[in-house]
């Protein structure tokens, strides 16, 4: 420790006791922010039940991950409802799916019919997800789907 123990301890409590009020000042802000995006932007609930707000991917199905959106730009993210543009990647699971290809339809996607989540019900969560495609859409499909959406 040097030549004067002493002052090295009283050095380092100094510091450490400065640093307390500094890592709860720059936590305070953020604490805060996170209540008022709480209380003010639903979020999209993923596959893991973990909300995210204006993700840039979004896995549809869940059990398999043969769909999912990529790319995503949102236009809107509001307590009513969200709205963007991206990419439908679906596995067209021929022959089968583990050996399928993933092909790419642009769509539009909407969000809405915010609730209260269960796990934490100070938390809105948009229920159901909207998908128009604009150009192609998979085989069978019809060019607007509706999912709802876990919470």
């Amino acid at each position: 420790m040097g030549r004067n123990p002493t002052r090295a301890a009283v050095t380092l409590c100094a510091a450490a006791a400065l640093a307390v009020p500094l890592g709860a000042a720059s936590a305070a802000p953020q604490a805060e922010q996170t209540v008022k995006r709480q209380a003010q932007d639903p979020v999209l609930v993923d596959c893991s039940m973990r909300g995210d707000v204006r993700p840039a991917a979004f896995v549809l199905a869940c059990g398999d991950g043969n769909s999912r959106l990529t790319a995503l730009h949102w236009v809107r993210w509001d307590a009513a409802a969200a709205a963007g543009r991206g990419y439908n990647a679906v596995n067209d699971c021929k022959p089968y799916c583990a050996v399928g290809t993933f092909r790419s339809y642009p769509v539009t996607v909407r969000l809405d019919r915010p609730q209260a989540r269960e796990q934490d019900p100070g938390e809105q969560h948009y229920t159901r997800i909207t998908l128009t495609y604009t150009d192609g859409r998979p085989d069978g499909f019809p060019r607007e789907v509706a999912y709802p959406l876990p919470g």
